[in-house]
């Protein structure tokens, strides 16, 4: 029987008919846009400004017109006049800082009749009241739901989710633990809605106008938004639904298109070095004044709306840096919030190498460091420590050949001794990190009069804080490291230069596999001192320095220090680096490549013609297809190293000479 008069009153509509009544959704339970509603087709607004604000997009709302940013509620309640019993409400909004005992409305819901809120929310200094207007129970007066300890006013956006059943209120702020609140007094049950209208940012009169920015404004009937909006990681950028006006434009749009909806926004222009690009930062500029360029962060990458394209015009002598000594090597670094400094390794003891400072636009002598035929010294980091290592060729005065790393003490601010390592006539330090842990790779380039020895790759160890022995490489007098990775894998290429007999010696490159250093690759060379590994777009080059063409089984050469450098490329299909130019040195001993502009060049070390050390040392320009040509011819003296540098003041060149106790500093003069 009870079937039956249920039966009876299913109509054939599927509405379910209870006492004459027919009861359905007022709306379609789907996430329903106020903002949209408010926002015309094709445009904004009057009273409304579009503001984009830490790379995100809202509304300003102005005063003087309230009822223009309003619309009737049969909008959004299609099928009857009566308010959800329960909903969630979705806000992203950016406040402003509020005056005491200031509240703003966020959005309103009034009938035409009265000036009663059915339905409100409204902001506090620390407080955020929801009211709804509930006759049955009330009285006919309107209950305020206050939510305490809500601090909004930082000028950042949050995502707040309302969510409302009944008794029950909750509230959620950046999907932190929800706020709830249960009061005797409901949520209506059939709030009347009929001849009222939702009120955006007032309550239909000038004060109380809420001075931030709103991007999302969502009623979503019958549902906890919570679970929808508190799934992603960057929950205050998730939307619901957003006006086609907040919605991002390309930051790069075509020559001819026009921004439908103009927006304002508060950029601010970022001095100094490269700061990062997220979409905290989106629409802010950076200019780099090395370069006198303008910036836009597109929320992933820095691009380029204004830059001066620097050309190298000519080099010019800038500073004779007086060293200690005759110097094999030099390394130019920056210590963060210390400043830039220049080591060079000298050759006699006393008084051992020295470490400039750049101060006032020069190098000036900042600290002396006893060293023993010193070859090369390596700047590197471990964690926050910052360290300083270099390569003894000698023994020390008591008879002991050992290499050492220094440490940098912050209270001090000077290097100071840390780790001793056995070495035999050390040349050169390679330091790197592969898979989050550090090596520091040391060249032993002969033991007594044998030449074919083992070079060591130490790995640090965080529980003793020292370096440790993690593998050993055979090498036949080698100069020099290079540590390189091409995508997902780390290579290491070592500069064999006399077996004993000969100078014509294959140096290697070994990659990372499996816990240790493979062979990968084997390339002739004459007494390779250096390996420079560059990159050019997504080309990757590998340029050896070869120093000089001897063997002792065959005729000497009329001139075997004049003799080709090779510079390889990696060709990926062949997985294998193939020879792409060859270069005529004079007993080359250092390669760098430095970049001015959009201009890519390599300058080399020539150290001795076979007649004299005055030698003209050379930068070569890349120029595309011909590869690199001879650009500048630079007067040096021994040429043992070069370093390129760069401050705020311009670019610069540093080479060491292995014959005078002089050094030269070049600045590069750019058009």
């Amino acid at each position: 029987l009870l079937l039956w008069v249920v039966l009876l009153h299913w109509d054939a509509s599927g509405l379910f008919v209870w006492g004459g009544r027919t009861w359905q959704h007022c709306t379609d339970l789907r996430p329903l846009d106020i903002l949209s509603e408010v926002v015309p087709p094709g445009g904004l607004a009057h009273g409304m400004r579009v503001l984009q604000v830490q790379g995100l997009r809202g509304f300003q709302l102005a005063a003087s017109r309230p009822r223009a940013l309003s619309f009737p509620a049969s909008r959004l309640f299609v099928h009857c006049d009566r308010f959800p019993e329960e909903f969630s409400i979705v806000v992203t909004l950016r406040v402003l800082s509020t005056p005491a005992k200031r509240n703003e409305y966020v959005f309103t819901l009034m009938a035409e009749e009265s000036t009663g809120v059915l339905v409100g929310l409204r902001y506090a200094p620390d407080k955020l009241h929801f009211l709804f207007w509930s006759q049955e129970h009330a009285g006919g007066w309107q209950t305020r739901i206050t939510f305490p300890n809500v601090s909004l006013s930082d000028s950042q956006w949050h995502t707040l989710v309302l969510a409302v059943s009944g008794q029950s209120f909750s509230l959620t702020v950046d999907c932190s633990i929800p706020k709830d609140v249960v009061v005797e007094t409901p949520f209506p049950a059939a709030l009347s809605v009929k001849r009222a209208s939702f009120y955006l940012g007032n309550r239909r009169r000038r004060k109380g106008v809420f001075t931030g920015l709103l991007r999302q404004l969502i009623l979503l009937p019958g549902a906890d938004a919570t679970p929808r909006i508190c799934t992603a990681t960057n929950f205050k950028e998730v939307t619901l639904s957003v006006p086609t006006a907040l919605q991002d434009v390309p930051m790069e749009p075509g020559s001819n298109e026009v921004l439908k909806y103009p927006y304002e926004t508060d950029t601010t222009v970022t001095l100094g070095s490269r700061p990062p690009c997220t979409m905290q930062e989106k629409a802010q500029f950076w200019f780099n004044a090395s370069r006198r360029g303008l910036y836009l962060c597109t929320g992933r990458a820095w691009i380029s709306m204004l830059e001066v394209r620097h050309r190298l015009d000519y080099v010019e002598e800038y500073q004779n840096l007086a060293t200690n000594s005759e110097t094999m090597g030099v390394e130019v670094f920056t210590i963060p919030k210390v400043g830039l400094f220049a080591a060079t390794a000298n050759r006699y003891t006393p008084p051992g190498s020295a470490i400039y400072k750049w101060t006032d636009g020069k190098f000036m002598p900042y600290q002396n460091i006893p060293t023993f035929q010193a070859q090369s010294w390596k700047y590197f980091t471990v964690g926050r420590k910052i360290f300083l290592a270099v390569a003894n060729f000698e023994q020390s005065g008591g008879g002991q050949e050992f290499s050492v790393i220094y440490k940098w003490s912050r209270r001090k601010e000077k290097f100071i001794p840390y780790q001793r390592i056995s070495t035999h006539s050390a040349r050169d330090w390679e330091a790197f990190v592969i898979e989050g842990e550090a090596f520091l790779a040391v060249v032993n380039h002969r033991e007594g009069n044998n030449h074919n020895i083992d070079s060591v790759i130490y790995r640090w160890n965080p529980k003793t804080g020292l370096f440790e022995t993690n593998q050993t490489i055979p090498t036949s007098g080698a100069y020099d490291w290079e540590f390189f990775t091409v995508g997902p894998y780390s290579f290491l290429a070592v500069a064999n230069t006399f077996n004993g007999t000969s100078t014509k010696v294959h140096s290697h490159i070994y990659i990372w596999l499996g816990g240790s250093f493979q062979l990968f690759q084997s390339i002739l060379t004459f007494g390779a001192a250096d390996w420079e590994v560059f990159r050019i777009g997504d080309r990757v080059f590998l340029a050896v320095a070869n120093s000089h063409s001897y063997d002792s089984g065959m005729p000497a050469l009329s001139n075997f220090y004049a003799i080709n450098s090779s510079i390889y490329e990696l060709n990926i299909t062949a997985q294998m680096f193939v020879k792409f130019q060859d270069l005529l040195t004079y007993s080359a001993l250092d390669w760098e490549f430095f970049s001015v502009g959009d201009d890519s060049f390599l300058v080399v070390a020539n150290s001795f013609d076979g007649f004299t050390f005055s030698v003209n040392s050379v930068i070569y320009r890349w120029q595309g297809y011909e590869g690199f040509v001879a650009a500048h011819h630079l007067p040096t003296v021994g040429c043992r190293d070069w370093e390129a540098f760069h401050t705020p003041e311009g670019s610069y060149l540093l080479y060491s000479s292995a014959k005078e106790p002089l050094s030269k500093v070049l600045k590069l003069k750019t058009t």
